[in-house]
């Protein structure tokens, strides 16, 4: 007779195995915000490639926004003969918003590729699925202790054709606990939603990449003091194939209150 395997060798088992296969749900409950998962990667970097495929992954998750920041200290690195590769969505400011992060986290401004960093509260190297699963699992329960709250985010985005130039709102409910006693930063997310690239030199010569949700744009749009409170963000459209989110977090650049995707545009 064989003997029973503990249940948690099973669960452990099975979860594995969902996450080798891509086939995991990441759950939350209906009135919650969607847990914000930040990846920062570069086209240069040789690890990066399976965190990316992750990030498409859990882009998929009604419960998850998922953001792609490419930041530049790759850009200058020479990979012997294969040369160096500027990566095409780099930005300095992405770098200092993923240093920010460290900082705070970790206590230390170094940075590394391929990180995520979860709710702006958890960090974890974006390629090993499991821990990150876990960072979300924490994330949400963080969310959930007393004192906490969230804010509810809600985002229309007017008709270019029917009125050129009015932009987008930004509505946001009132939030209850003591994250809120202070106020909070608001930002606008530009994102193109997928891209292939081909690298033609650096770590990763030869590969096409293709990235979901590469933040091109992060706009500071207003200040929340915790109240129902609306932000017009004027002239702001989207182009083919972006799509945009908001952001409403500490203003230390600590955690996300509430977050939400931009409807498609009707226009």
């Amino acid at each position: 007779m064989k003997a029973n395997r503990p249940a948690a060798v099973l669960l452990m088992t099975a979860a594995l195995s969902a996450v080798q296969t891509g086939a995991f749900a990441v759950a939350a409950a209906a009135d919650e915000p969607p847990t914000v998962v930040e990846l920062f990667t570069s086209q240069g970097c040789y690890s990066c490639p399976p965190a990316e495929a992750f990030l498409r992954d859990l882009a998929q998750e009604k419960s998850v926004l998922a953001l792609e920041f490419h930041v530049d200290y790759w850009d200058d690195l020479v990979y012997g003969a294969a040369g160096k590769w500027k990566d095409v969505f780099s930005k300095r400011e992405f770098t200092e918003r993923q240093s920010g992060y460290n900082r705070r986290i970790r206590g230390r401004g170094n940075v590394y590729t391929p990180q995520m960093v979860i709710d702006g509260r958890i960090e974890a190297v974006g390629s090993q699925r499991l821990k990150v699963l876990s960072a979300i699992r924490g994330a949400e329960a963080a969310r959930r202790r007393p004192g906490e709250g969230h804010v509810a985010v809600a985002v229309s985005l007017a008709d270019s054709r029917a009125e050129p130039g009015s932009g987008a709102t930004v509505s946001l409910g009132g939030g209850t606990g003591a994250a809120f006693a202070a106020p909070v930063d608001v930002w606008m997310v530009r994102l193109l939603r997928e891209r292939e690239t081909v690298v033609r030199a650096g770590e990763n010569k030869g590969k096409t990449l293709v990235s979901r949700n590469i933040v091109t744009e992060i706009r500071h749009i207003g200040v929340w003091r915790g109240h129902d409170a609306s932000f017009r963000v004027p002239g702001f459209s989207l182009g083919d194939r972006e799509g945009c989110a908001v952001l409403v977090q500490d203003a230390r650049q600590g955690p996300v209150l509430g977050a939400g995707a931009c409807p498609a545009p009707a226009g």
